[in-house]
């Protein structure tokens, strides 16, 4: 039996440190809405490296900007039977290594932060187009037009030091519903989605402060690219928009307008393993956050009689 795998992603925040909201990514995931057999498991470890100038929050005493990041994570990903339609649950574990420079009261100063960033658990169901299927049955499958929902909870489990102005952690829930189509066109596969990302306060901001942020709205779209059964590509883009913070009421001047781009490779090594390389950078960036990703991630798949 001759199947071809896609290279099933999970859409991760990889990191977004809080009060000066270092790297605050947003990840474009190409096929994030796609079919797979019922009861397939997915491991997958990557690391990133991240660099560039970053968003520093108007109340802080911060200027000019600079920050490297190496993350690296393990994310676990189960195919399930939603009402007859396919879906997922993912958990995913980042770490990172830290590195930021910046003006701190005219004073140009660096630091540097290792720890656990937060946790992510992503659910995702298709509602149409990616009925659940056997692996026997998958053979047959053939993808029209996929529309699926998902949420994306990240937790307050990263490292969080109060009284310090550069942290991993953010101290506070987001939730982020979205919904994605995705129609398949001979080799090709274009795909949309468009999400509202919610925060929790941080009632330990800096100097005893409450931060508030409000939703960042986002879009991204992606034109992939099926070279075979064991390999394909796709460029991506994103525009995200909103997110404005007020400290302790006081509104500032920092509401987010910022577009990137970017490219992914995937490529099945075997039956059970494949690898995948990534990038992006950004086009506009209404509020200074411009920084660049390169990333790799190693996939192994099991289960579903595979």
């Amino acid at each position: 039996m001759r199947l071809r795998f896609n290279f099933l992603t999970v859409a991760v925040a990889v990191l977004a440190a809080s009060p000066c909201a270092i790297v605050h990514s947003q990840s474009m995931e190409p096929l994030s809405y796609t079919n797979s057999p019922i009861g397939l498991n997915f491991l997958i470890a990557g690391y990133g490296y991240q660099t560039g100038n970053v968003l520093v929050d108007p109340s802080l005493p911060l200027k000019n900007v600079h920050a490297t990041v190496d993350d690296a994570f393990l994310a676990y990903s189960r195919v399930l039977d939603f009402w007859g339609e396919s879906g997922s649950v993912a958990l995913v574990v980042p770490y990172a290594w830290l590195s930021a420079t910046g003006s701190v009261f005219e004073q140009q100063r660096s630091v540097e932060r290792t720890g656990l960033s937060d946790l992510t658990v992503r659910l995702s169901v298709n509602l149409f187009g990616a009925p659940a299927v056997s692996l026997q049955d998958f053979a047959n499958y053939h993808q029209d037009t996929i529309i699926g929902v998902s949420l994306q909870v990240t937790a307050p489990s990263g490292q969080y030091i109060q009284s310090k102005l550069v942290n991993i952690g953010t101290n506070r829930w987001s939730f982020k519903p979205e919904v994605g189509v995705s129609k398949a066109v001979a080799h090709w596969t274009f795909e949309g989605e468009a999400g509202i990302t919610f925060f929790t306060d941080n009632d330990e901001y800096f100097g005893n402060n409450a931060r508030h942020q409000d939703a960042l709205f986002s879009v991204q779209g992606h034109a992939i690219y099926n070279f075979n059964r064991k390999m394909w590509g796709s460029l991506d883009g994103t525009y995200y928009t909103g997110g404005r913070t007020t400290v302790n009421g006081n509104l500032n001047n920092d509401l987010q307008g910022n577009s990137r781009w970017g490219g992914t490779f995937a490529y099945s090594l075997t039956r059970h393993n494949s690898i995948k390389l990534y990038f992006s950078s950004g086009v506009v960036a209404r509020t200074g956050e411009e920084f660049r990703i390169y990333g790799i991630a190693w996939q192994h798949r099991w289960g579903a009689g595979l």
